[in-house]
């Protein structure tokens, strides 16, 4: 990214800040690239998705098989739900996981060639260090290489906070999960699908799981969002995938699909992991692993460089 792009965006987010008056972190990636589908045309209860309507999506695989959904944040990097990888990270190579981008079709044909070009090996798969069932539900992949962005693959744009997002009922998930808790799947070609919700505060999910096999299970690091009488949900295969909404002509991740009771049950709204309540370790691992390599210190090149020539041996 280039340094006027990061600047332009730095200055501004400069003078925002939150409710309680904490300074709002610029969104990541620092560009104005992020959160900016080319299609804008407006899951359980969705509909089929149309190209570069939603072009920070990816497909998780292992094996040729979509195994959970994620969201692009840069050119490296893609962010899910660590459930995803519960006992695979210790018993398989990362390189083994493949990220395909840019296609809303699951089977590969001779039509969908694309799909071959926007594959990349994951290099590295970080779970949360406090990802314990469904708290901090959150996992990081580096990709192998870097993703050359288009049409139809851009980032998403990641807050600290999300305080604005509270009560909107026009956000969107989407995903390539069952389409009923009857494990009904996705018809050929395995179309993304996308459905709207509206988001719960935390106080009012908690009153919805109010059962006693599920007391506390709303923790500070989870949202709730979906539609009281079960119309529109996300289903099992949907999981990892991105919950946005659109704020002054930009798309923002604010949730990630973590769990839910069924699927389309009345008064049991899907449960999101809280993007921003993560922000601070996403900012970190991208920033930590994305900086460039420093220029060798110039005190080690004056020491080094007398040596040379016998290190090089004679001409």
């Amino acid at each position: 990214l280039g340094a006027g792009g990061a600047l332009g965006m730095s200055l501004l987010w400069a003078g925002k800040t939150t409710r309680d008056g904490r300074k709002l972190d610029p969104p990541l990636p620092m560009s104005p690239d992020c959160g900016k589908p080319q299609q804008l045309n407006r899951i359980v209860g969705g509909q089929d998705s149309v190209d570069a309507q939603w072009p920070w999506v990816v497909s998780i695989q292992k094996n040729g098989t979509h195994h959970c959904a994620g969201s692009l944040l840069t050119n490296r990097w893609v962010v899910t739900a660590a459930h995803c990888f519960k006992g695979y990270v210790w018993f398989s190579r990362a390189s083994r996981w493949i990220v395909q981008l840019g296609e809303l079709t699951l089977r590969q044909s001779f039509w969908s060639l694309r799909a071959h070009r926007n594959r990349y090996r994951v290099k590295d798969i970080i779970v949360n260090p406090q990802a314990r069932g469904k708290f901090h539900d959150i996992a990081l992949l580096r990709l192998a290489s870097s993703v050359t962005y288009s049409k139809y693959i851009q980032p998403i744009c990641v807050l600290s906070s999300t305080f604005m997002f509270l009560h909107r009922s026009d956000c969107w998930v989407t995903g390539w999960g069952v389409i009923h808790e009857n494990m009904v799947p996705l018809p050929p070609p395995y179309r993304l699908r996308e459905v709207q919700v509206t988001i719960l505060n935390n106080s009012r999910c908690r009153e919805l799981f109010e059962l006693p096999f599920l007391r506390s299970s709303i923790s500070f690091d989870m949202l709730c969002a979906g539609a009281e009488n079960g119309s529109r949900d996300t289903c099992h295969g949907d999981s990892g995938g991105p919950l946005v909404c659109e704020l002054e002509g930009l798309w923002y991740q604010i949730g990630i699909v973590s769990w839910g009771v069924g699927c389309g049950q009345p008064n049991r709204p899907g449960v999101y992991t809280n993007v921003s309540l993560h922000f601070d370790w996403i900012r970190m691992l991208v920033s930590r692993n994305d900086m460039p390599r420093p220029d060798p210190s110039p005190v080690l090149l004056f020491l080094t460089l007398p040596w040379a020539p016998r290190l090089l041996g004679p001409a």
